[in-house]
């Protein structure tokens, strides 16, 4: 009789074992010869040399099937420890950046959502611009998560600009984590979507992922990461380059954005609007723009969007025609 331990490193126990521990109740029935005691990440395995080696090696499936589709079911595991794993997963699976928390593959849903895959797949440096709603921050995260998991990066780290939408907030309660919580909470939506609760907490506590104001980039150099700058519409010029020289070796970089809400005071010059003018021809850098029909929020934020866009070419119409009426006053007056 030998005891083998396995550690669940990569994967939430609590989704591993299964409600009241119904998924290794039923690893248990399939093992009936051996002896088993889960405890937190670590799972003892008491039995013959034979027996355990196979239960090792099929748990080892397990866990990677569990990471891999963040989910695991009766289903699953009868499939992998019979060996009929025929129809386990499709040929769709190419498309899928990662599984959601509840097993929900996550896909780029529009044309321009797999020129961002593609883009980041293929640059270092990727500006994704373009309306509220069309997927560009979830993509950029979906593929930071994806390169943690696949372990083509040791750390996510996210960023956006403390600019408020047009607020005055004020003083916030708290310490600084409590204080800038509030500008970050997109990501954090977006991050709850995709890694468990226990192992995301355990990534924000050991620092695998951070999320940060825009303001604690200053000295840093980020290797071996993902780096994403959420709202860059809202940095300066001075922001944006300070944030862009952050990269380090073996690290990739994705700045999203809307050219149409910039909440920076008037006659301040966005950062964004800048660095994309600049770098778009430079070698190692993407430009992906959506538009309004990659949006994939209720069917009224395209119309929303929409609505602006016409009010914007309306009044950029009047300024035009009041400047014009101003120019031919003034030849009038010289003449």
């Amino acid at each position: 009789m030998i005891e083998r331990v396995i550690i669940l490193d990569d994967v939430d126990p609590v989704l591993f074992y299964g409600i009241n521990n119904c998924n290794m109740q039923l690893v248990k029935n399939l093992f009936p010869k051996l002896r088993m005691v889960a405890r937190g990440n670590v799972l003892k395995v008491i039995g013959d040399e034979l027996e355990t080696a196979a239960f090792e090696e099929k748990i080892r499936e397990l866990i990677a099937y569990c990471q891999e589709h963040n989910t695991l079911n009766e289903e699953v595991i009868i499939e992998i420890v019979k060996n009929d794993v025929s129809h386990i997963g499709n040929a769709a699976d190419d498309d899928v950046i990662i599984y959601s928390v509840g097993g929900k593959p996550i896909t780029a849903r529009s044309a321009n959502q797999q020129k961002l895959v593609q883009a980041v797949r293929d640059n270092d440096l990727v500006f994704a611009l373009g309306p509220a709603g069309s997927g560009k921050t979830y993509v950029a995260i979906a593929l930071a998560v994806r390169a943690l998991k696949h372990k083509e990066a040791k750390r996510i780290i996210l960023s956006r600009p403390a600019v408020e939408a047009g607020e005055k907030l004020g003083f916030l309660p708290g310490d600084m984590k409590e204080k800038i919580d509030p500008y970050l909470q997109p990501l954090y939506d977006a991050l709850q979507d995709m890694i468990p609760p226990a192992k995301l907490k355990e990534y924000m506590e050991t620092n695998v992922i951070q999320i940060a104001p825009l303001a604690f980039m200053r000295g840093r150099t980020l290797g071996d990461a993902v780096i994403i700058l959420d709202e860059a519409q809202n940095t300066t010029t001075h922001q944006m380059k300070m944030f862009l020289t952050r990269l380090g070796m073996n690290a990739k970089m994705i700045v999203t954005g809307d050219m149409t809400q910039i909440d920076l005071p008037e006659r301040q010059t966005s950062g964004l609007v800048q660095a994309v003018s600049i770098l778009s021809r430079v070698k190692g850098v993407g430009v992906v723009e959506f538009n309004k029909k990659d949006i994939v929020r209720h069917k009224l934020v395209q119309r929303i969007v929409e609505a602006y866009e016409q009010l914007d070419e309306k009044n950029k119409r009047e300024r035009e025609a009041r400047k014009a009426e101003q120019e031919a006053e003034k030849e009038k007056v010289n003449q």
